[in-house]
């Protein structure tokens, strides 16, 4: 009996240590890149404006990159809202794992759309940004989440 709860006990403790080892460093492919990537960015919906701009900011701690920001409409209960880590890192493009999460009043009934998991944000020609490639809403509609260069 004492066997078979050490057992069960043995099981439960490294079930525990895979979910908190499985936080694995972000891979960085590019130091250019990473450099641009840290730090504190302008952040914008095309749906709120492109007049003035939420905030976007990627930090680090033990090898790992997070993203968190925040876009409001000046008038109303618009937002845009993202939150998660940044897996890895290129010279044009990064991706993140984590969620958006934004509300419009002309959109989706105007109930929150969340989108979840892997996304693609990428620079494209000359543009001064990264850009969200999975653009599609919950119905249908196209966003343009960016995150500006400082």
């Amino acid at each position: 009996m004492l066997k078979k709860f050490l057992i069960i006990g043995l099981l439960v403790l490294s079930s525990l240590t895979i979910s908190v080892s499985a936080q694995t460093k972000t891979v960085i492919n590019s130091a250019k890149a990473k450099t641009m990537l840290l730090g504190k960015h302008k952040f914008s919906l095309q749906w709120i404006s492109w007049d003035y701009f939420g905030t976007a900011t990627v930090t680090q701690k033990n090898g790992v990159y997070y993203l968190k920001g925040e876009q409001k409409a000046r008038k109303g209960t618009d937002f845009v809202k993202i939150d998660g880590v940044i897996t890895e890192i290129n010279e044009k493009s990064f991706i993140f794992d984590g969620k958006v999460i934004s509300q419009i009043s002309h959109i989706n009934n105007g109930e929150p759309c969340e989108r979840n998991g892997e996304m693609t944000f990428k620079i494209t020609g000359k543009r001064k940004y990264w850009r969200l490639q999975q653009m599609e809403t919950c119905d249908g509609v196209t966003d343009y989440v960016d995150i500006f260069f400082r």
